[in-house]
């Protein structure tokens, strides 16, 4: 049985994203945790609490042993690209880019 959570348009790039969710790819729920707790970046909070959500989803799917759950499979893909301008001497502009990213979490039963 697996179980899916998604977040979509998170205000952070993909790949600052994809440095931490390479961190926990394959691994079982509980040490995936721990690692995402101890790391310091941006992301990590994130991926932590839709990891939480997957958790909640499998329980709710009636998923016996949540203990033997494992990372099956967590994607990050970009989203839209908010784009805003600076002004800058003499009439000018500069363009200032500010990336979406969607990450898909998917756990399973070993």
């Amino acid at each position: 049985m697996e179980a899916v959570a998604r977040l979509s348009y998170v205000r952070l790039s993909p790949q600052k994203s994809r440095l931490v969710v390479d961190l926990v790819r394959g691994k079982g729920v509980q040490e995936s945790l721990n690692i995402l707790k101890f790391s310091p970046n941006k992301a990590a909070s994130l991926v932590s609490k839709l990891v939480s959500s997957a958790v909640a989803n499998a329980e709710q799917k009636g998923v016996k042993d949540v203990d033997r759950l494992f990372v099956k499979e967590i994607t990050v893909d970009g989203g839209p690209v908010l784009r805003r301008f600076m002004p800058r001497a003499q009439g000018r502009a500069n363009r200032i880019r500010k990336p979406t990213s969607h990450i898909k979490v998917v756990l399973a039963e070993k």
